[in-house]
C-alpha cells in the first residue's frame, strides 16, 4: 500500500455490508452489492461494487501488494484510491518470493481415543475396510463397451427384492483404445479403474471387454492384480458374440451377484473408516469466506475422530503452494508436492488456462480476481491440521489424516481421482452453484452463499450462505457438516442421489497421447 497509508475503518458488523478479513488486509468484501458513493464507515464506494468483490480500505498505489487474508493476492496496476473496486483489471499477478518454510507449522491430529470416537452405519468389508455405500458396478475397459455396460445396468433399477443394494452403476470412460500402450497414461487408466474396482463402496464388479483394445483386459489384471471370483466377473464381447450375447451375458452375471451383495448390512462403525475428498467448483468471493473454511472445520473435526480428507486440484493450489509446504509432516512429503506443483507448470506453460493466472468466467463474475486468491480460499477446505502424505492421481491413500492428491482443477476428473483413492465420500462447495453427483462415493454440496442455496435448492445440501448472512458462524457450521457427513455415510442420500446424478461424471484423467 502507499507510504504511511493504513486501512480505514469499514463497517464489518455481521449486518455491515463488507468483511475484513484480517487487520492487515488492505481490502475487504462485499457481502451485499455496494452502490457508488455508498458510505461504509470510513471508506466511500467510488464505484458499484458487486455482491462478493472486493473494496480497497485505503490507498494502493501502482506495483504495490493487494492483501487478502494477510496473504499478497496480487499487485494493484494502477493507483488505487481508498474505495476503488478491486478486481482482475486492477488487481495483477507477478511473480512473489515464497517462504516454503517446510514443516514449520505441522500439527499432528489431536486424535481422540478410540471409544470416544464419532459412529456411523456403514459396510464391513473382508479386508477391514468400510463403505457408506453397498453398490455394483459395471466397467469397461475400452469405450467400445459403454453401450453394453450402460445397458445391462439398465436392466437393475428395480432392485426391490435387494433392500441392501444402493445401486447397479456402469463406469463409462472414453479411452482404452487409440492411446499409449505403456507408460504414464496406460497406468493411470489401470489404477483409476482398478480403485473403483476395490473401492469399498463396490461389493462387486463386472468389466466388460471388446476382445482387440490397447487395453487389453489380460494385461490390466495382471497389472493390477486383479483376480476374477465370485464378484468379479470379465465379458469380452467379440467371444460371446456381440453386443445382445454381451448384454445378456452381463445381466446373468448381476444377478448372480445380488444376492451376495445383499447380504452385507449395515452395522456400526468408527468415523476412522471414512474418507472424504474435498472439491470445489463454480467458486465465488463467498467461497473463501464461507462454505471453504467451514468445511475445513469439520476436517479437522473428522481428523480428530481418525479419518480421511483428500484435498486435491494442484493447479487451483498454485500460488499458495509455500502455506502448505509449511504444514508438511516432513521434509520429503514438502518436496513432493513441489515436485508435482513443478510439473504443473512445465504442462501449462503457454497454455490459457487458469494456472497461468486467468480463472474462469464464473470465478470472475463470483469476485475472484486471480488464480492466488481462488487458490487461498479453496485450501481453506483442508482446515488446519498437518499434511501427512501426497499421493498422485489415483494412487491408494493409505495414510489417515489429511492428504494432497496430483489432480487436475476440472471437478468430475478430481473427484474420479479422489474415489479412486479410496473417498467414500465427495463434499463439494459451491458458490456459482453446481448439479455434480458421483458414484459410488455420494457427493455432499455446500453452498457458500444463501442465494444459490436457495435458487437451486433441489441440488444443495448445505447452506453455508448462513455465514455471510452473520446468523451462523464458522465452527457452528463445521459442527454441522460433520453431522451431514455421518448421516450421509450412514445412507442419508444425497441431493444429487434423489437426482440420480453421478454416473455419467466418471471421468478418469485423458493425460496421454490419442492417435
Amino acid at each position: 500500500m502507499a507510504q504511511g497509508a493504513r486501512p480505514l475503518m469499514p463497517d464489518t458488523r455481521p449486518s455491515g455490508p463488507v468483511i475484513h478479513l484480517d487487520p492487515a488486509d488492505n481490502v475487504a468484501v462485499a457481502r451485499r452489492d455496494i452502490a457508488a458513493r455508498e458510505r461504509i464507515g470510513e471508506v466511500t464506494a467510488l464505484q458499484p461494487i458487486p455482491a462478493g468483490h472486493k473494496i480497497a480500505l485505503c490507498p494502493i498505489a501502482r506495483g504495490d501488494p493487494v492483501l487478502k487474508y494477510a496473504t499478497v493476492i496480487g499487485f494493484a496496476g494502477a493507483d488505487c484510491p481508498a474505495g476503488t473496486w478491486m478486481h482482475a483489471h486492477n488487481v495483477l499477478m507477478d511473480a512473489v518470493q515464497k517462504d516454503w518454510r517446510i514443516g514449520q507449522d505441522y500439527r499432528a491430529p489431536d486424535l481422540l481415543p478410540s471409544g470416544q470416537r464419532a459412529r456411523f452405519m456403514g459396510y464391513a468389508r473382508p479386508d477391514g475396510r468400510v463403505g457408506t455405500r453397498n453398490m455394483l458396478g459395471v466397467f469397461i475397459t475400452v469405450n467400445c463397451a459403454a453401450t453394453v455396460a450402460r445397458r445391462i445396468a439398465a436392466g437393475f433399477e428395480d432392485r426391490s427384492d435387494y433392500g441392501n443394494v444402493d445401486g447397479v452403476i456402469p463406469f463409462i470412460h472414453q479411452q482404452g483404445c487409440g492411446m499409449e500402450a505403456t507408460g504414464e497414461a496406460m497406468d493411470l487408466l489401470h489404477r483409476t479403474l482398478a480403485g473403483y474396482i476395490r473401492h469399498p463402496n463396490i461389493a462387486g464388479a463386472l468389466v466388460v471387454s471388446l476382445g482387440c483394445e490397447r487395453n487389453n483386459l489380460d494385461r490390466f489384471f495382471a497389472d493390477t492384480a486383479l483376480e476374477a471370483g465370485t464378484m468379479l466377473h470379465t465379458i469380452r464381447m467379440q467371444s460371446v458374440g456381440g453386443t445382445a450375447a454381451a448384454i445378456e451375458e452381463g445381466r446373468r452375471l448381476i444377478r448372480e451377484m445380488l444376492p451376495e451383495a445383499n447380504r452385507t448390512a449395515r452395522t456400526p462403525q468408527s468415523a476412522e473408516h471414512i474418507t472424504v475428498g474435498l472439491q470445489c467448483g463454480g467458486s465465488d468471493g463467498f467461497s473463501g469466506l464461507s462454505a471453504n473454511p467451514a468445511l475445513g472445520r469439520a476436517v479437522d473435526t473428522l481428523t480428530r475422530h481418525g479419518g480421511t480428507a483428500i484435498l486435491s486440484e494442484f493447479p487451483e493450489l498454485y500460488g499458495i503452494e509455500h502455506t502448505l509446504t509449511a504444514r508438511a509432516r516432513d521434509e520429503a512429503t514438502a518436496r513432493k508436492f513441489i515436485e508435482r506443483i513443478n510439473w504443473w507448470l512445465d504442462h501449462t506453460d503457454g497454455r490459457d488456462v487458469q494456472m497461468q493466472g486467468i480463472v474462469g468466467p464464473g470465478n470472475q463474475q463470483g469476485g475472484l480476481a486471480n488464480v492466488i486468491e481462488k487458490a487461498l480460499g479453496g485450501a481453506k477446505k483442508g482446515g488446519s491440521t498437518g499434511i501427512q502424505a501426497v499421493y498422485k492421481y489415483a494412487e491408494p491413500v493409505t495414510e489417515k489424516g489429511l492428504v494432497l492428491m496430483d489432480t487436475p482443477g476440472y471437478d468430475p476428473v478430481a473427484a474420479t481421482g479422489q474415489i479412486a483413492g479410496g473417498a467414500t465420500l465427495i463434499a463439494f462447495t459451491t458458490g456459482r452453484g453446481s448439479c455434480f453427483g458421483s458414484y459410488p462415493a455420494p457427493t455432499i454440496k455446500l453452498a457458500s452463499n444463501s442465494m444459490v442455496y436457495q435458487n437451486m435448492g433441489a441440488d444443495m445440501d448445505i447452506d453455508c450462505g448462513t455465514i455471510i448472512d452473520g446468523t451462523a458462524t464458522l465452527d457452528g457450521m463445521g459442527e454441522e457438516i460433520f453431522r451431514h457427513i455421518l448421516a450421509t455415510a450412514s445412507g442419508e442420500r444425497t441431493k444429487s442421489e434423489v437426482a440420480g446424478v453421478g454416473a455419467e461424471e466418471f471421468a478418469p484423467w485423458p493425460i496421454g497421447v490419442t492417435g
